[in-house]
């Protein structure tokens, strides 16, 4: 997978053993307030995509504001970009 990815995001997420990203559910409603409530924001209007970093839901972005929810105690900035990059992706595939 990091092959596909632009050099600098490819070299911060090598490390990790198991990276997802993929659009909230019903059943992350508990991580992302949890998240929400780290960062001290709010929760975005759904649709929100989510980085989980070895089974945690770690990041969050809103694809439609670009709004973000990140675990300010763990290493984020990679998954963040992630998002950032799937959020274009999505709205370039929808245009």
């Amino acid at each position: 997978m990091t092959e596909r990815l632009p050099a600098t995001i490819a070299r911060q997420v090598g490390g990790r053993s198991e990276i997802s990203i993929r659009l909230a559910r019903a059943a992350d409603t508990d991580a992302l307030r949890r998240l929400a409530g780290l960062a001290d924001r709010r929760v975005p209007a759904a649709p929100i995509l989510i980085a989980t970093s070895d089974g945690d839901v770690v990041a969050a972005v809103s694809p439609l504001t670009g709004e973000v929810l990140a675990d300010p105690f763990r290493a984020t900035a990679d998954l963040v970009d992630l998002l950032r990059l799937r959020s274009a992706q999505l709205r370039a595939a929808a245009a």
